[in-house]
């Protein structure tokens, strides 16, 4: 039988966290106080144990990102924070570090990290040995590498399924701390692939001036959900922990209506005020990446920002304002963009005004702009107030019992409580106490739970007042919401304490990207038969290594792969400048297709 499904959405703080459990996710990640892959996402404890308390009312998991590469001073703190997330209840870590399989681990759920670099078998089935839970893969992956992993595992597969791309394999991407001293692998990317770059032959030829040549577009593999199921992936993540609540509530929404036909490891449904539309939350527009094998079109060199949809092209341009001719509704604080000199420039609608099946929009500020320019709308104004305003509630679904002396209450998950009624007589209209009955207990409101229905198991039913009836159903129901967090603890403490086997580990490199950063980390190669000779790139800068290594391909995006192209052009050498002149080489694996830059 196959297992329920998770819907994982990111958190940045606890109202994004509570924002996801509300509209839909299974689970949430949040960061930890420190020692997350995103150093702007830390959340202190009391917040985490706020996050679980919520969440755990619906069954729903809690991970804690302490996913960067650690110093040997920082591995004692991280062995304290360990066990105060486990104090508060959270459910699991996501790790990247090998250094903390060293420390006393509490029964966590352990998922190695996208940035262990895990993309074949080879990688997944040492996790399975070492006794980790979860691997979450590499971005780059096809459906039918993700099925063949799915297949020959036995641990709980997790993968991408929306959000911003990471241009080079995660985890293995130097640049950032290269060009600036900010590394990736301790939460501090500066994101140099959103950059400008030029694209220039060895021979002096440019194929591209300073354009985005790194920039890749988001990820959506909504088309392609269904098939994701199929192969046997279980957990769906959603990237984005530098994202606010509306992005948040907009995507876990979508993906949660999606996902709805199957079996999920959360309990109760979400009762939605809005129709998602990912198209309206902030994108770089979408790809499905490798997903199909081909990875087409998965780049926009000309802006790594948000264009959003497509109004028209300018038909007149007056004064005050510009006229197009659209089948959109452009509301007043629209957000409006298009591109001038190859910059993506834009301003704020002040003022509409309709003229048949064309629409006049006043600028809060009059940009310079010529007839035939393409417009778009990056922020739609009504939608992001709709998801602001929303009321949009989870409940889960609970069944009424009533007898002649208690009332019952049965949840989704077969969980029970029972209060005794305290009467003095039976009504004397039994149909009309009924009626009264069913009408207050359905009156959940506001609470965690909603009435699918009540039923009498007595012919006799005690006469009571409304107010004592809703008494009744508050308490019920309060009860009820402890015993499920009960319920939900007592599966956490029966988890085994984690140990951690080594085992050989597959090794396709012995270098710096193996991530050692760390004494611990070290030793555990080392009881993985794997002596590594070299310290991680942030300790020990290597003037010839690999910066990134990418399946996006700039020989493929201009038109000279070296497969297709005629052999001067293939075997020209490329490199890229940045802004500030700073010069990369490009290698290519063509075997492989990927790209390989270093530094010059």
């Amino acid at each position: 039988m196959s297992r329920p499904l998770e819907l994982l959405a990111p958190a940045r703080d606890k109202y994004c966290a509570i924002s996801a459990i509300n509209y839909g996710a299974d689970a949430v990640y949040i960061g930890a106080p420190s020692f997350g892959a995103r150093k702007n996402a830390s959340n202190t404890l009391s917040d985490i144990e706020e996050v679980v308390k919520y969440a755990h009312k619906f069954f729903v998991r809690v991970f804690v990102t302490i996913n960067t590469i650690l110093d040997d001073s920082e591995l004692s703190e991280v062995q304290k924070l360990l066990y105060d997330l486990y104090k508060i209840g959270v459910d699991g870590i996501i790790v990247q570090d090998f250094g903390i399989f060293k420390l006393d681990l509490p029964p966590f759920i352990i998922s190695a990290s996208t940035q262990c670099d895990i993309r074949n078998i080879e990688k997944v089935k040492f996790f399975e040995k070492i006794g980790v839970d979860r691997v979450i893969l590499a971005r780059e992956m096809s459906l039918d590498k993700i099925s063949e992993i799915c297949k020959n595992c036995n641990l709980e597969v997790e993968t991408f399924i929306h959000g911003a791309l990471c241009v080079s394999y995660s985890g293995q991407c130097y640049l950032s701390y290269a060009l600036g001293g900010r590394s990736a692998n301790r939460g501090e990317c500066a994101q140099p692939c959103r950059k400008k770059y030029s694209l220039v032959g060895e021979y002096g030829k440019y194929y591209a001036r300073n354009r985005h040549l790194l920039s890749l577009k988001d990820f959506c593999a909504a088309p392609y959900l269904e098939d994701l199921v199929n192969t046997g992936v279980i957990s769906f993540k959603i990237e984005g922990r530098l994202k606010d609540e509306n992005y948040v509530k907009n995507v876990c929404a979508f993906y949660n209506i999606l996902l709805k036909k199957y079996k999920r490891v959360s309990s109760g449904k979400v009762f939605y005020d809005f129709v998602p539309d990912v198209n309206k939350t902030f994108n770089r527009g979408y790809c499905t990446y490798f997903l199909n094998g081909s990875g087409n079109d998965i780049y926009d060199f000309d802006t790594p920002k948000q264009k959003g949809e497509k109004i028209g092209r300018v038909q007149s341009v007056g004064k005050d304002f510009i006229q197009v001719k659209t089948n959109l509704n452009i509301n007043v604080q629209d957000g409006i963009c298009y591109f001038s000199n190859g910059e993506l420039k834009g301003f704020l609608v002040n003022k509409i005004e309709s003229i048949n099946d064309t629409v006049r929009i006043f600028p809060n500020s009059m940009p310079k702009i010529n007839i035939g320019e393409v417009i778009y709308r990056n922020f739609d104004y009504e939608f992001d107030k709709t998801l602001k305003n929303s009321k949009t509630k989870r409940q889960i679904r609970v069944e009424f019992f009533v007898y002649d002396n208690k009332i019952e209450v049965l949840d989704e998950d077969n969980i029970k409580c029972v209060l005794p009624i305290d009467f003095k007589e039976f009504a004397n209209n039994q149909e009309k106490m009924k009626n009264v009955f069913c009408e207050q207990l359905k009156k959940t409101g506001e609470s965690d739970f909603y009435a699918d229905k009540v039923e009498f198991k007595s012919c006799k039913i005690p006469f009571l007042k409304i107010s004592e009836i809703n008494l009744l159903r508050r308490e019920l129901l309060k009860k009820l919401v402890k015993e499920r967090l009960k319920y939900y603890k007592n599966i956490q403490e029966n988890r085994k304490v984690k140990k951690i086997i080594p085992s050989d580990f597959p090794l396709l490199h012995n270098d710096y990207r193996l991530n050692i950063h760390n004494n611990a980390a070290r030793e555990f190669y080392k009881d993985c038969n794997v002596v590594c000779k070299h310290n991680s790139y942030e300790n020990q800068k290597n003037k010839n290594a690999e910066l990134m290594r990418t399946k996006h391909c700039l020989r493929r995006a201009f038109g000279i792969c070296t497969k297709k192209s005629n052999q001067n052009i293939a075997k020209e050498k490329l490199f890229l400048i940045d802004e500030k002149g700073k010069k990369l080489r490009l290698e290519f694996d063509c075997k492989n297709c990927e790209m390989v830059i270093k530094e010059y």
